[in-house]
C-alpha cells in the first residue's frame, strides 16, 4: 500500500522549501497537488501511518514546545504501534480555518483546529467560547466540558471526524496600528477577527470586522489592510504583531478553543486497546497545554509592553492602554448583548438543537 508520508524536522530553514512549493495558491486543489509532488513518500503497509496536520508554527509556543514534540514521539510515550507524521497548518499552505474540510477528506487523519477560524464550517464549535463568557481560565473548563458533548456529535455528524480534546491558545486581547485608549476608539477601524462572536462585539463600536487566517495577519497590519487584530498575546509576540503595532488593549475577550478532531475511518481503524492509549495520551496533552497557556500569558503580556520578568518571548515597547471599568462592563454584557444572540442563529441554521442544548449545558450553570 502506498501512503503519503510527510517529513518536518521544526527547523525554520528547512521549511522554506515548503513555502515555496506553496506560497502561489492556498486552494485546496493546490494543496492536494503540493502534497502529491513535495510530500510524498512511501509507509510501510505493516504499520499504521496517521498524519497530523498541527497549528501554525508562527502561533507560537504552545505549538513549539508542546504540540509538536507530543506528536513526534507519541508512538514511543503511548505505546501504539503506529507512526505519527507531523506537518504545522502553515508549512502545508492551508488555511486556517479549512481544518475541518481537510479532516473529513481523510488527507490528514488528525487535524489541531483553530476553534474560532473552523466556527466559520461548524458553528457549534463557537458555543464554547463565544465573547463574554470565559473570563478566566477555570470558567473556561467548566463551560468547555459542558458543551462538548453536543460539538463533538455535531462534528461527527457533519465532518465524519471525532472530537479529541480542546484547549485555550488564551485570553484574546487587540492590538492596533494606530494608538488607542479604550473599546470606543475603535470607530471607523477595520479589525481582524477569528470568529463571527468577535464581529459582532466589535462592530458595537463601529469597527468592521475582518476575518483573516493568521498568517496573513502580521503583513495585513503592516500595510494597512487591518487597523487592529484580535489574538493572544503569546501567539502575537511569536508572529511579531508588536513590530507593526503601537498599542495593546489588554483586555480578555475570548480563550480561543482550539483542539484535535480525528478522522472517524482512521478512529475505528484502531482497535479498542489503540483508541484507548490514543485518547489517554490526547487528554494528557490538553491538560498539559491548559496549563501552559496560563503560564505564557502574563508573561507575553510583559514581553509585548517591555516589562520584567519576560522569560519566553521577545521583549518589545507596546504601550498598554488602560482598562477602563466601561470597557470590561461591555465585554460582560456582550455574552447576553450581542454575542449569544448573533451565534443562536447561525447554529440553529445548520444544528436545528444548537440553541437548546446550549441552554441546557453552559445557558443553565451561568442561570439563563
Amino acid at each position: 500500500m502506498y501512503e503519503k508520508k510527510f517529513s518536518y524536522k521544526g527547523n525554520k530553514k528547512s521549511i522554506a522549501g515548503f513555502y515555496r512549493c506553496n506560497r502561489e495558491d492556498n486552494t485546496m486543489r493546490m494543496f492536494i497537488a503540493v502534497t502529491a509532488v513535495c510530500i510524498a513518500g512511501a509507509a510501510s503497509a505493516d504499520t499504521p501511518n496517521f498524519r497530523v496536520l498541527g497549528q501554525p508554527v508562527g502561533s507560537g509556543l504552545i505549538q513549539q514546545e508542546k504540540e509538536q514534540p507530543f506528536f513526534e514521539t507519541l508512538s514511543e510515550t503511548s505505546g501504539i504501534d503506529a507512526t505519527f507524521e507531523y506537518l504545522p497548518v502553515d508549512v502545508a499552505g492551508i488555511p486556517d480555518n479549512d481544518g475541518m474540510r481537510v479532516v473529513r477528506t481523510g488527507l490528514f487523519d488528525i487535524v489541531s483546529f483553530r476553534g474560532p477560524q473552523v466556527s466559520r464550517d461548524e458553528p457549534t464549535m463557537l458555543g464554547l467560547d463565544l465573547v463574554g463568557l470565559n473570563p478566566t481560565y477555570e470558567k473556561g473548563k467548566t463551560h468547555s466540558a459542558a458543551f462538548l458533548p453536543t460539538v463533538d456529535a455535531a462534528v461527527q455528524k457533519r465532518f465524519n471526524a471525532k472530537v479529541l480534546g480542546v484547549w485555550p491558545a488564551g485570553p484574546q486581547v487587540i492590538f492596533c496600528k494606530p494608538e488607542i485608549s479604550g473599546l470606543a476608539d475603535l470607530e471607523g477601524l477595520k479589525v481582524r477577527v477569528g470568529d463571527q462572536s468577535a464581529s459582532a462585539f466589535v462592530a458595537q463600536f463601529g469597527a468592521t470586522g475582518v476575518p483573516m487566517p493568521f498568517g496573513e495577519v502580521q503583513q495585513s497590519l503592516s500595510r494597512g489592510v487591518v487597523d487592529c487584530a484580535i489574538t493572544g498575546p503569546s501567539s502575537a509576540n511569536s508572529a511579531g504583531w508588536p513590530e507593526v503595532t503601537t498599542t495593546v488593549l489588554p483586555i480578555a475577550l475570548q480563550l480561543a478553543m482550539n483542539g484535535y478532531v480525528m478522522n472517524l475511518d482512521s478512529w475505528n481503524a484502531l482497535n479498542t486497546e489503540q483508541q484507548e492509549k490514543l485518547q489517554t495520551a490526547m487528554s494528557e496533552l490538553e491538560s498539559d497545554i491548559w496549563d501552559y497557556s496560563e503560564e505564557l500569558y502574563q508573561d507575553a503580556l510583559n514581553c509585548n509592553t517591555g516589562q520584567e520578568p519576560c522569560v519566553t518571548g521577545t521583549p518589545y515597547n507596546l504601550t498598554a492602554a488602560p482598562v477602563s471599568d466601561a470597557d470590561l462592563e461591555a465585554v460582560s454584557k456582550a455574552l447576553v448583548g450581542s454575542s449569544l444572540p448573533t451565534w443562536t442563529k447561525q447554529c440553529n441554521a445548520v444544528n436545528e438543537t444548537c440553541e437548546a442544548e446550549w441552554m441546557a449545558s453552559i445557558g443553565a450553570e451561568l442561570g439563563l
